[in-house]
């Protein structure tokens, strides 16, 4: 925070730009209570772990609701994505009650994600120096017979990893903040603690290498436009004051590589024809089974890697609009604008309504009409 400040101030033209065109949050400490209890225990023989749990014993990584695998269970079932949502699934309502298992951190943060359409993400944390990425929670096995297995290689390693539909995506962002960190690449010597989980590369799936349901991660995919990805700034937990100058310098370009990150893919404005914002239109990219939503002012952001990308948006009462938008190497998010047109649609289901939602039957002039044919228009009439 106090870097992005002075850069700004002393005409940096990199943060301006990043400061100008990003709205970035920063929330210092998503656990004070628990920070406050390591803080006094000290940073030595592990007295950090304290720090872990929220002061009502939550582990606030794995507060959140699991919405993975209720959306398994019903991919399973084939009820994805007619009867079941695969994208902004809502949050089930045993959650939502007063004395559900929930902490008060967990909450705010669900209430803040609700209020501000955030499009990428990162929680940072310690005690080691990776980037994992969603999905966090394990794929149970599947009920259904499987096809034969192909070779084994890096993603198909484990069974019970699965891959979200931004599997690619997220990698390059992982693969963003590793690559400009100062050590985190180097895993010739090994992970902190165990063998390195990372293939040489300083990220990993968070399903293959630390497996959990209700994560952060999983929740802003699932629920929100967000993706989200976890940050492990270094192998000390707890680090001692005279460490945090180098922890700093190790990540500071990984930090800014990482929030620039934001403006690579589309971008753009849903209207209708009269110039109208259409909130919660819906943005569709092809190839991949994830959509986000429009803001409250019709406006979208969807991070892509550079290809061409054939994307529609839709939204209830309009009629489709598709297009074909290119995503470049250089930072810069493609205009994509979408104009939509009224559609007769809801017209049409509500005469379907009236009659019972079976298909209206043409009336042929000159043929005589039958007592029911007779008996369904007065009633219409």
């Amino acid at each position: 925070m106090q870097f992005l400040c002075k850069e700004y101030q002393d005409g940096n033209p990199r943060v301006r730009s990043l400061v100008t065109e990003t709205r970035i949050h920063l929330v210092p400490s998503l656990n004070p209570d628990g920070y406050e209890l390591a803080r006094e225990a000290g940073s030595e023989l592990g007295n950090w772990a304290l720090g872990h749990w929220t002061e009502e014993g939550y582990d606030l990584f794995e507060n959140f609701p699991d919405l993975a695998s209720p959306l398994w269970a019903a991919e399973e079932r084939k009820l994805v994505p007619h009867r079941f949502p695969s994208h902004h699934i809502p949050i089930p309502q045993h959650y939502l009650e007063e004395d559900a298992t929930v902490a008060v951190e967990t909450r705010a943060v669900m209430a803040w994600m609700e209020k501000n359409p955030f499009v990428l993400g990162a929680n940072l944390q310690g005690g080691e120096k990776l980037v994992s990425y969603p999905f966090d929670t394990a794929r149970p096995p599947s009920e259904t017979p499987a096809a034969p297995r192909p070779p084994d290689d890096y993603e198909d390693e484990n069974p019970e990893v699965h891959e979200t539909p931004d599997h690619a995506i997220f990698r390059w962002l992982a693969i963003s903040y590793a690559s400009a960190h100062l050590t985190m690449t180097e895993t010739f010597r090994g992970g902190c603690h165990t063998q390195d989980m990372t293939d040489s590369m300083g990220i990993v799936q968070g399903a293959k290498w630390h497996p959990r349901a209700g994560s952060m991660n999983d929740f802003s995919y699932l629920h929100t436009n967000c993706l989200e990805l976890s940050v492990y700034l270094g192998c000390d937990k707890f680090p001692h004051e005279s460490e945090l100058q180098q922890e700093w310098e190790n990540n500071k370009e990984s930090l800014l590589t990482f929030m620039e990150q934001v403006h690579r893919g589309i971008k753009g404005l849903v209207t209708d024809q009269q110039g109208e914002p259409i909130a919660n239109a819906t943005i569709v990219v092809g190839g991949i089974k994830h959509n986000v939503k429009t803001a409250s002012g019709g406006d979208y952001w969807r991070i892509l890697n550079p290809g061409e990308y054939r994307v529609s948006a839709r939204a209830e009462g309009y009629n489709p609009s598709v297009k074909t938008c290119s995503v470049f190497y250089d930072i810069g998010a493609t205009q994509c604008n979408f104009v939509l047109s009224r559609s007769n649609w809801k017209r049409i289901r509500e005469i379907m309504a009236m009659n019972g939602n079976r298909p209206i039957r043409r009336i042929v002039p000159g043929r005589p009409m039958t007592p029911r044919e007779r008996l369904r228009l007065r009633q219409r009439l």
